[in-house]
């Protein structure tokens, strides 16, 4: 069944648009969009390659559809959030990086999984390499980086833009690894440790770890490459 491109002339979103926009983000989050084609999208939405040319032009066009509409909801409060640490005489980095919480749980609601599935979907934009991705969130949503980049140097100042680029690096693979495998840490904690997990108490668990590795001491290389 091949469901074909909808004209929606009242102003509201297009049936089709939102079939590809849904099918896209299940595969993207789940395989990455190295790995995610435009045929798997279409015969997953029932649509043909003409609807997705159609509503976003190319695959690179729907990259930025499917993340846009969780940035769309999560900036304006995560740049607030963010804004008030950075207000803040002497914040820690436990403090800016506790601000991500409710913006990111709030996802939730917007999204059925939808926190777990926005970060995965991050994650995706470095581990597959798309540079045009991080060129776009930047670019389109400076307020949120701006902010952040600002807290996190308020509260650790000695951190050289370097250092800052390694040590985020190093927070989004754990922060990506976690998420990918939180129904596994969730049963874990359940059956070894007869504990039960939320997405939100996994996210506060996580938090005081990445944290504190933002916060390590600052050591020189010492080895050298000949």
């Amino acid at each position: 069944m091949s469901i074909e491109i909808d004209i929606n002339k009242s102003g509201k979103p297009s049936i089709t648009k939102e079939r590809i926009l849904n099918a896209a983000e299940k595969l993207f989050s789940a395989q990455g969009f190295s790995n995610t084609s435009l045929r798997q999208i279409t015969s997953s939405a029932e649509v043909n390659l003409a609807a997705v040319n159609y509503h976003f032009g190319s695959k690179k066009e729907l990259i930025k559809a499917v993340m846009s509409r969780y940035m769309n909801e999560l900036s304006p409060h995560l740049s607030s959030s963010l804004s008030m640490i950075c207000q803040l005489e002497n914040p820690d980095l436990n403090q800016v990086f506790s601000a991500f919480i409710a913006p990111l749980i709030a996802l939730n609601k917007f999204r059925d999984n939808g926190t777990a599935i926005f970060l995965l979907l991050l994650g995706h934009g470095y581990s597959d390499s798309q540079g045009f991705l991080r060129w776009f969130l930047t670019t389109r949503y400076p307020e949120v980086i701006d902010n952040f980049i600002t807290a996190v140097s308020k509260a650790y100042p000695e951190l050289s833009q370097e250092d800052m680029f390694w040590r985020l690096h190093f927070t989004m693979g754990t922060i990506v690894f976690t998420m990918s495998s939180s129904n596994a840490l969730i049963d874990i904690a359940k059956n070894d440790y007869q504990q039960t997990v939320s997405i939100t108490q996994l996210i506060e668990k996580l938090i005081p770890y990445v944290a504190a590795g933002v916060a390590a001491p600052i050591y020189p290389l010492t080895t050298e490459i000949n």
